[in-house]
């Protein structure tokens, strides 16, 4: 479970910079791809984040890091 967990995180992790980058080279170029898209992978940033946000808690929760144990 763990293994499954730290491959999870690495891929929300690199979901998280690919949508990042994305969006901040839409931001840089502007034009009709940042007037198109530019709300939507702001969004799609914050719920990738929170997904490697719960994921990391996860992990640490199996792990036991959490609450002292």
């Amino acid at each position: 479970m763990e293994l499954f967990l730290y491959i999870l995180l690495g891929l929300a992790l690199f979901a998280v910079i690919l949508v990042l980058t994305t969006g901040l080279l839409g931001f840089m170029v502007g034009g009709e791809f940042n007037r198109k898209y530019a709300n939507k992978l702001m969004r799609l940033r914050v719920v990738a984040q929170a997904f490697a946000v719960i994921v990391l808690l996860a992990l640490l929760f199996f792990k036991g890091a959490m609450f002292g144990e």
